[in-house]
């Protein structure tokens, strides 16, 4: 559309869109009409210069034996077109993946958000609007059960919509610690438990 709208500032829009017709076999122009043809292969010949100049490497050397300024913008739009398909398909592949994240049994916290921001990022790559809100609240959702306790006090304890990332990971860090520890300690209770059962038995 900028292109677009650059061409037709500068009056070369219909040379894009028409394209310049050669003189007919064996038909001879007047003086006015050969200015004017000349004046059409001119603004083609700008217009095929500006065109080169707005696309991208990889695809410049499919379009260089284009001849006419009409049929670079022809080739550019399918090109392009193909391109933003294949990408709009892309995205819905990557929501898609965002929306099954769950987190992992024994997953931890750091290892769960990388592997969620690495869809995000790859979203917002593709121009996806996804916000931090989004995010925090997906996260908040995919959380393994162990986690529900932490998931309740985070959420009565801040407002979700102003929670960042960040934060978020930051305290459910703290939290995994704690269950850990816990845990830890839970399973050394168990063994000294069991071996003074195995020493008064």
């Amino acid at each position: 559309m900028l292109m677009e709208n650059f061409l037709r500032s500068k009056e070369y829009w219909t040379v894009v869109v028409s394209g310049v017709a050669e003189p007919a076999v064996g038909v001879v122009l007047t003086d006015a009409a050969k200015s004017e043809f000349e004046a059409l292969k001119l603004k083609n010949l700008k217009a095929k210069n500006y065109l080169f100049q707005a696309i991208d490497r990889s695809i410049l050397e499919t379009i260089l034996c284009k001849d006419t300024s009409k049929h670079i913008w022809d080739s550019m739009k399918k090109t392009y077109q193909g391109i933003t398909k294949a990408k709009r398909q892309q995205l819905q592949t990557l929501r898609s993946e965002f929306e099954m994240l769950q987190m992992k049994s024994g997953e931890s916290v750091t290892d769960y958000f990388s592997r969620t921001m690495a869809i995000v990022n790859k979203m917002r790559m593709h121009r996806d609007k996804t916000e931090d809100v989004f995010v925090v609240e997906k996260i908040l959702r995919s959380l393994t059960p162990k986690f529900n306790f932490v998931v309740y006090a985070i959420e009565e304890a801040n407002d979700v919509d102003l929670l960042s990332i960040d934060e978020l990971q930051s305290s459910l860090l703290v939290h995994e610690r704690k269950l850990n520890q816990q845990e830890t300690e839970e399973q050394a209770l168990r063994l000294y438990q069991q071996n003074t059962w195995h020493l008064i038995a």
